[in-house]
């Protein structure tokens, strides 16, 4: 098939315009499209009275040859080409695998029940590998359950919220499929997705997003096919130590089984020489564990600030002019950036169009905001994390876990400001720019209700964030206004802290264990630091993409186990 790039049609026009629209452009006589199919579709806003829909084509012919098409079409002149390859195939069934020589002789080990780790079992389990997953968190369900629990009441369970359990953080979040990475294994991720559920618009979306009510049901029936294929997922099981040999190998995995509440009752041991560690970002206690076992680590820079919150209606006229009401055109979206004269970048991230901002705290006493939004994106408010560079210099320490150390103290001192009881600190932007507290009376009558819960605390955010951070946001946001219209508008919110953006820590890949009795090293095999808690992604797709990528490394060196 042959791929076409902007094909423009207007707002409220049919797709079946799109073949016409194609041979008009091409010099083609009417009726050359055989058959066509959707690639990418994205709104074209910069002329806001003319807005239209940009389209990719993917396209056959009939009666003229692929190649004459090209040429009559003048292929650069109109963006035109060979559509790619979009289909994934199995590493161990490409022509370049080579049997390996060793075979396993447990089943892999996924510890991490995330996009990462997700991905990670299903690739292995399609492979015929049948990993063992083992998940710190609950299922979807049960997690739901005590999420809503902790944003109603404030009662937080620090094993089965926001960033444990079934889907990782992602679940409770807008479900962004974007990446900056071009790597091929991304159509495997979307064709996945959609497979278990997550619509077929995520294969042609300029910015594909399932939303947090949709990736439910997409995480679960993810399990549900590695179930399928021969796999293993053991909920509220958390990895507490590794095993290895005198050649620093890895030999098996002990982890805590919670058969109580709060307690972890059962200790188990997997034997295993394959273990992918796909964490999450917010594993504190085994990323102590894994230092602590000699596991070599690296302080990483991360970002932290706040969520802000607007008018989605402010949001869409700014993106798309007075007609944004009457289209029915979808949330709008921005992406802003701002570079301080200090060198440090002020950037928004992980916008929420028509979402929330939610309580994503997995720890006692500490305030973490996040966004989220359903596939409608249809809330009152638009939100994002408005976040400024942390750099390892700014932990004052050399140790890998300084960075981990930081984050938990800017949460605390939210926790705080917000009144000790769970609710987040949040400011006026206008208070916030003139550096005054926001008084309750004032910040109740403004033009946008918090939408966080169990609720927000007006103050000053100066106590909660490090003052290059508060500098930093004071300078960006002016010259942020100027890009999108209304963006540093006095009567938008922000709400602290935002400290999750990343992992704080790297966990090296190239490992070596360095055994406790005599401080000497060793190479540290079968041990898989991966996706974003191991520092190596940063988002949905990104870190799903590194699970795949892991899974093949594992098929490259090993044969599956033999079937029992």
């Amino acid at each position: 098939m042959l791929r076409i790039h902007e094909i423009k049609r207007q707002m409220g026009q049919s797709r079946d315009c799109l073949p016409e629209k194609i041979e008009k452009k091409i010099g083609l006589p009417r009726g050359s499209v055989a058959d066509w199919r959707l690639a990418k579709e994205s709104v074209d806003a910069r002329d806001k009275n003319r807005l239209a829909l940009v389209c990719s084509v993917d396209f056959s012919l009939r009666g003229i040859s692929e190649e004459q098409a090209l040429v009559r079409g003048k292929k650069r002149k109109l963006k035109l080409g060979k559509a790619p390859k979009e289909q994934y195939v199995p590493v161990n069934q490409r022509p370049d695998y080579v049997m390996p020589e060793k075979r396993l002789r447990h089943r892999p080990v996924v510890v991490g029940f995330g996009p990462c780790g997700m991905f990670c079992a299903l690739t292995l389990a399609q492979m015929g590998y049948a990993p063992v997953v083992l998940e710190r968190g609950k299922c979807v369900a049960q997690r739901e359950a005590d999420v809503e629990r902790f944003w109603k009441e404030g009662i937080l369970n620090p094993e089965s919220n926001v960033q444990f359990g079934e889907g990782g953080a992602g679940t409770f979040s807008d479900g962004k499929l974007t990446t900056q990475t071009k790597d091929a294994r991304i159509h495997k991720v979307i064709e996945e997705m959609i497979a278990a559920g997550g619509g077929e618009e995520l294969r042609y979306k300029q910015k594909p997003h399932v939303g947090t009510d949709v990736l439910r049901t997409v995480v679960t029936n993810i399990r549900k096919e590695i179930l399928r294929l021969g796999g293993e997922v053991m909920f509220e099981t958390k990895l507490t130590g590794l095993e290895m040999d005198e050649a620093g190998c890895v030999t098996a995995v002990a982890a805590q089984r919670r058969s109580g509440d709060p307690a972890w009752e059962e200790t188990i041991v997997l034997p295993a020489e394959a273990v992918v560690l796909a964490l999450g970002h917010s594993a504190r206690d085994t990323f102590t564990m894994l230092y602590e076992t000699g596991i070599l680590m690296e302080q990483k820079p991360f970002s932290m600030g706040v969520r802000i919150e607007h008018p989605q209606k402010a949001i869409d006229r700014a993106q798309y002019g007075e007609a944004a009401e009457t289209l029915g055109l979808p949330a709008a979206e921005y992406k802003l950036n701002h570079r301080c004269k200090n060198g440090r970048g002020v950037y928004t991230f992980c916008m929420c169009p028509g979402g929330r901002v939610i309580a994503s705290a997995s720890r006692p006493e500490t305030v973490v905001t996040n966004g989220m939004s359903y596939r409608s994106r249809g809330l009152e408010n638009a939100n994002s994390g408005l976040l400024v560079d942390v750099r390892p210099e700014d932990f004052h320490s050399d140790h890998p876990l300084a960075g981990m150390e930081f984050q938990e103290y800017w949460e605390h001192r939210a926790y705080v400001a917000g009144g000790k009881n769970g609710r987040a600190p949040a400011q006026r932007l206008e208070d916030f720019m003139a550096n005054r507290p926001t008084e309750s009376t004032r910040g109740e009558n403004n033009g946008v209700t918090p939408s966080y819960e169990p609720g927000v605390t007006w103050t000053a955010l100066d106590g909660c964030l490090p003052d290059f951070v508060c500098e930093g946001l004071r300078e960006a946001l002016p010259h942020l206004g100027k890009k999108l219209k209304g963006f540093d508008d006095p009567d938008s919110v922000m709400t602290g802290v935002e400290t999750r953006s990343s992992s704080p820590v790297r966990i090296k890949r190239d490992q070596r264990y360095q055994a406790q009795s005599d401080g000497s090293q060793h190479p540290c095999r079968g041990l898989f630091p991966a996706g974003e808690g191991a520092g190596y992604a940063g988002g949905i797709t990104s870190a799903a993409v590194d699970g795949i990528r892991i899974a093949e490394q594992i098929a490259r060196m090993w044969q599956r186990k033999e079937e029992d």
